[in-house]
């Protein structure tokens, strides 16, 4: 898969891939979200795909059920140290499939390539 950044203006960098443009951009006047927040949010949204293909699969209702992520970030560094992911189902929702939800919203590929980092090369190129 190849992406493309660009810089359209102020503070904003796009990514384009396929027929997809993400917009990122930087406070004060930021248009949309930061990188950060969208590499955070990729998270829980990918967790969130996994408990809804479970839920479709055994034809369990949606209605009512939620993702709630807590970041958990250390005060001195700044840098993450914990991710929360509770996932909120309505009082009617079987039981017997919790702990299912748990194990599909592990499988999470954002989550597993985050335990097992891949490396980085980053290079520059006249064209």
């Amino acid at each position: 898969m190849e992406m493309l950044i660009d810089f359209p203006g102020g503070s904003r960098v796009d990514a384009h891939f396929g027929p997809f443009t993400v917009p990122t951009d930087q406070p004060p006047a930021a248009s949309a979200p930061t990188p950060f927040a969208l590499f955070l949010s990729s998270i829980g949204t990918c967790a969130g795909i996994y408990v809804l293909g479970f839920c479709q699969q055994r034809g369990l209702p949606t209605n009512g059920i939620r993702i709630v992520q807590r970041i958990h970030s250390n005060p001195l560094s700044g840098m993450v140290e914990k991710i929360d992911l509770e996932i909120q189902v309505p009082a009617e929702f079987p039981e017997k499939y919790r702990d299912s939800l748990i194990r599909s919203a592990e499988l999470c590929a954002v989550k597993k390539h985050l335990e097992n980092p891949p490396k980085f090369d980053v290079s520059t190129k006249v064209v």
